[in-house]
């Protein structure tokens, strides 16, 4: 299910137990603020997951900040 003002987030019960995931794929919203969390730039995320694009990089970036 995409979500709401979230058009490039999904949740799926079958996909990464329910997590809040990058649409197509199974990077974790939680991965990638893992990552940026850990100093990482928007640059390297994309070298390291080179099917994401920095809008997928932004929407994870403000997803948590936006949810109850």
């Amino acid at each position: 299910m995409k979500l709401p003002g979230f058009p490039r987030i999904i949740v799926d019960s079958a996909l990464c137990g329910g997590r809040p995931t990058i649409a197509g794929t199974r990077v974790r919203v939680t991965d990638v603020l893992e990552m940026l969390a850990g100093g990482a730039g928007t640059t390297e995320i994309l070298e390291d997951f080179p099917y994401l694009v920095e809008a997928d990089v932004r929407a994870a970036l403000s997803y948590p900040a936006n949810q109850p």
